[in-house]
């Protein structure tokens, strides 16, 4: 047979059905935050005007916050808004150094697994051991705070893994030495009560909202001090005119619903399928984990050859955060756990996850496994 023409090959390949199992990169967004989002855009104001166009937007603002702290479960005051995760983050860890009179408020501690948006925060940062399901060592991060206080850095569910924190340990642990704790609550926003700290770091496109807006829940606003400054916007502490239509989007997002039960049932049901492959492993299976995550390693497959398999095959999965799973390179969570680095996938699940998706996915992951075992792809 001769070789199929390009263009047949580009048509087959644009009406083949797609599933997506990524929703931990960024999820579809919800009708009603879309919604939000386009009465939002039909507002002509600047939040910061005194006439009636820029009382209206300021209200919508004001009204978003007031959604947000009732679901997070604080006060109005207590939410900063932000361009996403990665800028909450940011604030928090610059924000924080030297906002109190301790000069060793200056010091930053983070588990060695946490994402890149707090790794590379700071130029300073002092990572904290895990073990080998990624839960962080609560003794070596007693010890490393017997040396000084500072702000600690500890996520509630790792993007990558799914494994979620001891931190109502680590929580008490960073205030007997007079620290401050700041949760990168990304992944575990809308599936989980989020975490008590003193900053916690939420994005808005993580749970069924827009990219491009997220929070920073700040507990004492006395505990930071701006990084942006510009014109006093979010109480000082965040300058710059705010995303009006995007905070709409994301008050309309928190107020969905989330079965964590049904989404963690296909989730086992996936990771217990794939396990029929011998040598198969599901990373952090011994720790707590978030219902929508699994990092599955099939020993000798790298990683991207299989995200680019099952995306030919019509699944859409990653080799590990979204951020930098497009430059192949090795996972820093799964080196800090002692992994073998380069051959896992992240396959996450959403509310709208079904059982075919299950079924069609585990069947074509074992036939590429098959395939790949007998000398690579055919």
């Amino acid at each position: 047979m001769g070789r199929e023409p390009l263009g047949a090959m580009k048509t087959q390949r644009s009406t083949m059905p797609r599933v997506y199992l990524d929703h931990a990169a960024t999820t579809p967004m919800a009708a009603a935050a879309i919604d939000a989002m386009v009465a939002a855009m039909r507002i002509v104001g600047n939040p910061s005007s005194v006439h009636a166009g820029g009382r209206s937007a300021f209200a919508i603002v004001e009204d978003a916050r007031d959604t947000i702290a009732r679901w997070a479960g604080v006060v109005a005051d207590a939410v900063v808004f932000t361009s996403g995760g990665t800028e909450a983050i940011a604030l928090a860890m610059r924000g924080s150094a030297g906002a109190t009179r301790s000069s060793s408020m200056d010091r930053a501690l983070a588990s060695a697994v946490e994402h890149s948006a707090v790794l590379q925060s700071r130029d300073d940062i002092m990572t904290v051991a895990v073990d080998d399901d990624g839960v962080i060592d609560c003794h070596v991060l007693e010890a490393m705070l017997k040396q000084g206080a500072g702000i600690v850095a500890v996520q509630q569910v790792n993007n990558e893994t799914g494994v979620i924190q001891p931190l109502a340990d680590v929580a008490a642990c960073v205030s007997a030495h007079g620290g401050l704790l700041m949760v990168d609550a990304v992944q575990a926003a809308g599936k989980m009560a989020l975490a008590q700290a003193d900053f916690v770091a939420i994005s808005a496109h993580k749970l069924g909202g827009p990219p491009g807006v997220g929070a920073l829940i700040v507990r004492d606003p006395g505990t930071l001090r701006a990084v942006q400054r510009g014109g006093g916007q979010e109480r000082g502490l965040r300058g710059g005119t705010p995303n009006l239509p995007g905070i709409a989007g994301f008050a309309a997002a928190v107020l969905q619903t989330y079965n964590s039960g049904a989404v963690a049932g296909l989730r086992k049901q996936l990771e217990q399928r794939l396990l029929a492959v011998p040598g198969t492993v599901i990373n952090g299976a011994g720790a707590p984990r978030a219902p929508h995550i699994s990092s599955i390693t099939l020993p000798g497959v790298p990683g991207g050859t299989q995200v680019m398999a099952m995306d030919m095959a019509g699944f859409m999965v990653s080799a590990g955060a979204a951020c930098s799973s497009g430059k192949v390179a090795a996972s820093h969570v799964l080196a800090a756990m002692g992994v073998p680095a380069g051959d896992a996938i992240r396959v996450s699940l959403g509310p709208d996850t079904a059982q075919g998706d299950i079924d069609a996915f585990v069947a074509a992951w074992l036939a590429m496994a098959a395939r790949l075992g007998q000398g690579g792809l055919s």
